[in-house]
């Protein structure tokens, strides 16, 4: 598991949230203190950090002083988040690898902040456990059920590459996580590629097996984006997140069963089946880097040979001013 960051880190954090929105730090300095009351609406899901940023609370204590409220609204996976964030019914969110690049091509206006270290793990192919399939090449001609443009997409495209499969050989099932499962449990499909909390559960109370997690695979970083303009508008606010956030993988990364503790009520599965999806995550926010950057076009020309999205894009379009810069 990857540890907290340290103090030199967090500040090139805070220098990253501030290049996001094109600003200084003495621009930040003077903003916050010029900051009236006002809310800040967080886009989560049931994985990751901000998850466990929301049960506990220390956003709030941060932000009540400067009379900001915190909103949480869960949504069921990454493109339906960043659409939220595209037409502003949020401000800030977390998502995978593919997402952000789904919404770059229908034009959303984003801008990654930050992201945690690789976490390949944490998202999986499964089968039923009584299947026959024992291998990613035997899913050729078989139905796959995935959630269209979430970060297992991406998992799915490298592991038929990996397996000689064309994508076109297997037939993709775009299904939400909650129907993937019940089609899964009903034999609708042979296969299900997942993300944790979900793919812990499939294993802890279906049995279900796994043909490949993203181990040589896929990186699977967790993004941290957020609206051009509330960044722009509120650059303090998003340098207080990732303040938060850096402090809570410094607490996290040494108390991993009080971290199902407090995540199992918040995504409503018991606590086994939490210490298994939290023992994946990885602890550890830094500012992007241009290997990340580098990578995360590499899934977006990936992506666009394969007709999944409607055109190329630059990853670069909605990276830091700084990191922009310096490519």
């Amino acid at each position: 598991m990857t540890h907290a960051i340290d103090t030199s880190r967090r500040k090139a954090l805070v220098t990253a949230a501030a290049s996001a929105a094109g600003l200084s730090l003495a621009g930040v300095s003077s903003l916050a203190l010029a900051q009236t009351k006002g809310q800040l609406r967080i886009g989560y899901q049931k994985y990751g950090t901000l998850t466990l940023l929301k049960a506990r609370g220390d956003l709030e204590k941060r932000l009540a002083p400067q009379g900001i409220e915190v909103k949480w609204t869960e949504f069921p996976a990454g493109p339906v988040l960043l659409e939220g964030l595209n037409v502003g019914s949020i401000d800030f969110g977390t998502v995978g690898e593919a997402p952000p690049i789904f919404a770059q091509a229908a034009g959303a206006d984003l801008v990654y902040v930050a992201n945690q270290p690789p976490a390949p793990k944490g998202e999986a192919i499964l089968v039923p456990k009584d299947s026959p399939i024992k291998s990613v090449a035997e899913l050729k001609g078989r139905r796959v059920a995935l959630n269209k443009g979430s970060n297992v997409h991406f998992l799915l495209v490298k592991a038929l590459e990996k397996a000689n499969v064309k994508y076109s050989e297997i037939q993709t099932v775009f299904l939400a996580p909650a129907d993937a499962r019940a089609a899964f449990e009903k034999g609708a499909v042979d296969a299900w590629v997942i993300w944790d909390p979900f793919f812990a559960a499939a294993e802890k109370q279906l049995g279900a097996r796994i043909l490949t997690d993203g181990t040589g695979i896929v990186a699977n970083h967790q993004f941290y984006l957020a609206s051009r303009s509330y960044a722009e508008k509120s650059p303090q606010v998003v340098q207080a997140i990732i303040e938060e956030l850096s402090k809570l993988d410094a607490w996290a990364v040494n108390n991993p069963r009080e971290v199902a503790k407090f995540l199992s009520p918040q995504i409503g599965l018991d606590f086994g089946v939490t210490e298994v999806a939290a023992s994946r995550f990885a602890y550890g926010i830094q500012p992007i880097s241009a290997k990340v950057a580098a990578d995360q076009q590499k899934i977006a020309d990936a992506f666009f040979d394969l007709k999944l999205i409607p055109k190329a894009i630059k990853v670069s379009d909605a990276l830091p001013a700084t990191l922009t810069a310096a490519r």
